[in-house]
């Protein structure tokens, strides 16, 4: 109905029009059932890597992209213009201009290297995000990764009426009378393809979202995964809650869970309905100095006493006796080789540990006292400990701790099953308030740079834990600020994990911006515009800072991780790649004119193993990349060469040959059993052709 609407005001004749809404209105009061939304005008592309030349079909790239026009003719830089609806005649600037396609047109993709940065060069695990319009990248990613996605999370927009998304180019507000159906088609069309991206036997999508359209998405999901489980949870985000138009203050968000095939949560004793403490790597241990009320010397006179410490080994050697209230501490004579450490308060007055001399000996011979390393100490070491509740469990044997040895190797803690429970569906954790932990923390990494609501870090983080294998692949094509590759990153960190990100992030600019941008002439496409938009202004910013450590200054990112030790500073061992989607012509691809274009494709269609390699020798007839586990025959008069070379490397797991002989491609791929191989061109012009609807 909305694209009829859409169509009926562009109708000429007044009464022609009047009689068509007469009869659309009456047909709209019919009774529906089920999620029915209206049908609307396939969203269109903005294609600036297509010059605009006559016959093209353009859009003016500050208006609705959905608003085309036919170029007749070009001369002296401007372009003779008839609109597609009304065939009115314009004369625009080239310039002005941007090539469209029109929904159910074959665009031809690739991936133009933007960025990269790599912080664990001996690691061939790499990050990739890439800018670009979701729906096309989707199906991109459909191309490379069809089955074989192990989670999808996302955070879409809201739909709350705040001009918080657009559609054909256009910001969708609160008083536009389809928002919902809108909201609904927009979604419909990456769903259907994020569908085909999950692994069927085992894999979970993600989608997080408030109450202005959870019962609209909860329909939707039921409607196109009705083979899955399906589950919605409610996770407290903020303490103060937000209120308008005298109505309850929401203080909390929605996720649902779409488990596929055999997936299932993983267990754990954090059952996400308080904070608490989890026997989990980073969140059992906790400061042996009190804090709070009543933490200072004088409150407790035998709390204060020193505890020596190999700092070269980081292992604690001794502890040493209370010291009477008035008696300073320097006065107490260090064992030769130690240092010692006391319980101090952030801004160094004299505080007093949790336990006793004799607790704390017997902790430290059951290993239940170590050190944890700190940025806000001179020592750089902080004293950690259990609860009493925690030791006990330890005592019965419900957890297991290995005892820290000599060399002050980490603690593995293990837990045993029968104290292993399910995520409860209601979360209410500290850690996933946003304001803290989303906005706050993005501060110090972006410092004024802004960028509204990002989720809470250690929300998208437990959100991944619950469901991800360590070697996942995750995807994320609601990007936004890049908290996604930041909690993959950090998670891996903390269990040790293989887990490989992909995001997809547009670099929409925000309106306020976009009007100064115009007014200082300059329009989408220039460069100092979309330097402006979030890709390159805040996802990619975010995601070199925190494997860095550095705010976008280059200045150390300030603080630790919450609940851990780690100090942002000290950034991730992790690489990522930055790509902008840019579209191919067609006779040039099958020509074979264009390899050097298709390599990032090839590259993360292997895997994304090592550095994306260049292709810069057009007279090479082969390319053999063992380091990104693929190779490449471009002149099949030189296979045997080829087979040869590739024979020489078994980590090689994807081939690409490039043949117009399907018989001859057989026979070539015959001999490399379950290696991934693929015919080029023709899988590319065959299969990677999207925006057909296929």
């Amino acid at each position: 109905m909305a694209a009829i609407h859409d169509l009926l005001a562009q109708v000429q004749d007044e009464a022609l029009r009047a009689r068509l809404e007469q009869e659309i209105n009456r047909l709209s009061k019919t009774k529906k059932f089920g999620l029915v939304f209206e049908e609307h005008l396939p969203e269109c592309t903005p294609l600036y890597d297509i010059p605009v030349k006559r016959g093209s079909t353009v859009a003016k790239k500050t208006g609705a992209v959905s608003e085309m026009y036919e170029v007749s003719a070009i001369k002296d830089g401007v372009a003779t213009c008839y609109h597609k609806v009304t065939e009115e005649k314009e004369e625009i600037p080239v310039e002005e201009l941007v090539s469209v396609a029109q929904f159910g047109e074959p665009i031809y993709p690739y991936l133009k290297p933007i960025d990269s940065i790599c912080n664990a060069p001996e690691s061939g695990l790499w990050h990739t995000l890439i800018e670009a319009d979701n729906y096309h990248a989707l199906q991109l990613l459909e191309y490379l990764y069809a089955g074989k996605v192990d989670c999808i999370y996302i955070d879409p927009p809201y739909n709350t009426g705040a001009k918080d998304w657009k559609y054909n180019n256009d910001y969708v507000d609160g008083a536009d009378a389809y928002r919902h159906s809108k909201w609904l088609s927009f979604m419909q069309k990456r769903l259907k393809i994020a569908k085909n991206l999950l692994n069927p036997n085992d894999s979970v999508l993600i989608v997080t979202i408030d109450e202005k359209e959870y019962l609209h998405l909860g329909c939707l999901l039921e409607e196109l995964f009705p083979e899955a489980r399906i589950q919605m949870v409610s996770s407290v985000i903020s303490s103060q809650g937000s209120t308008r138009d005298g109505l309850f203050s929401r203080a909390d968000e929605y996720l649902f869970f779409v488990f596929m095939g055999n997936a299932e949560i993983n267990k754990s004793e954090d059952d996400m309905l308080n904070e608490g403490q989890s026997a989990t790597k980073g969140q059992l241990w906790f400061q042996f100095v009190r804090t709070g009320k009543g933490n200072l010397r004088e409150n407790s006179k035998s709390l204060f006493y020193p505890i020596f410490i190999d700092a070269e080994k980081g292992v604690i050697k001794q502890i040493g006796d209370p010291i009477p209230l008035g008696i300073p501490k320097e006065s107490v004579p260090v064992p030769e080789g130690l240092m010692a450490i006391w319980p101090m308060t952030a801004d160094g007055r004299e505080a007093r540990w949790r336990t006793g001399v004799e607790v704390a000996n017997r902790r430290l011979s059951k290993g239940l006292l170590r050190l944890g390393k700190t940025s806000r100490k001179e020592s750089g070491w902080s004293v950690l400990t259990v609860n009493e509740g925690t030791e006990k469990r330890i005592e019965k044997g419900e957890v297991v701790i290995e005892r820290i040895d000599e060399t002050g190797s980490a603690v593995l803690v293990e837990k045993f099953g029968g104290s292993l429970r399910a995520p409860k569906t209601v979360w209410n954790k500290v850690s996933h308030n946003a304001g803290w932990h989303g906005s706050k923390l993005l501060a110090k990494i972006l410092l004024d740079r802004k960028f509204p609501y990002p989720k809470s870090l250690y929300a998208v983080e437990d959100a991944l834990r619950i469901v991800t294998k360590e070697d996942a692949l995750v995807v994320d094509f609601f990007a936004g600020s890049g908290t996604t590759l930041h909690a993959v990153a950090l998670l891996n960190s903390e269990d040790g994990g293989h887990r490989r990100c992909i995001m997809v992030t547009n670099n929409e600019v925000s309106e306020d911006e976009a009007k100064g941008l115009l007014k200082r002439g300059l329009q989408p496409g220039d460069t100092e515009y979309e330097q402006m938009g979030i890709a390159q202004y805040v996802t990619w910013p975010r995601t070199v800072g925190c494997i860095l450590g550095k705010d976008v200054n280059g200045n150390d990112i300030e603080g630790n991780y919450f609940g851990s030790e780690k100090p942002m500073s000290e950034g991730f061992k992790a690489n990522a790649a930055f790509f902008r989607l840019g579209f191919l012509n067609k006779t040039a691809v099958a020509l074979g004119r264009q390899l050097a274009e298709l390599f990032p494709i090839l590259w993360l269609k292997a895997g994304a193993h090592g550095a994306c390699p260049n292709f810069e020798d057009d007279k090479a007839y082969m390319q053999v990349l063992p380091e990104n586990e693929f190779a490449i025959l471009i002149d099949e008069k030189h296979f045997r060469e080829f087979n040869e070379a590739v024979n020489k490397h078994p980590e090689i797991q994807t081939i690409y040959i490039v043949t117009d002989s399907e018989a001859g491609y057989r026979e070539m791929i015959s001999g490399y059993g379950d290696k991934d191989t693929y015919q080029l061109y023709r899988d590319y012009l065959d299969n990677f052709r999207i925006n057909t609807g296929r």
